[in-house]
């Protein structure tokens, strides 16, 4: 169970960096392995914003990018 959260960690961190590098291009930076992600707001699919903050330290957060979702494309 430990190595299934320890990859998961890792897997968040990396979609943070991500969603980090697309949402705020002028400021946004690498992050590393075992570096806390920065606070971050987004509207989720059901229209409520979330902020990273709400969940640190409760619970892990997976952000899903689904391109061309919602569009005529």
């Amino acid at each position: 169970m430990k190595t299934l959260a320890n990859g998961l960690t890792k897997v968040i961190r990396g979609s943070l960096a991500i969603a980090a590098a697309i949402l705020l291009p002028g400021t946004a930076h690498a992050l590393g392995i075992g570096n806390q992600a920065p606070d971050f707001k987004l509207v989720g699919s059901d229209g409520k914003y979330y902020t990273l903050s709400q969940f640190r330290g409760k619970q892990p957060v997976v952000i899903a990018f689904f391109p061309k979702a919602h569009t005529g494309g």
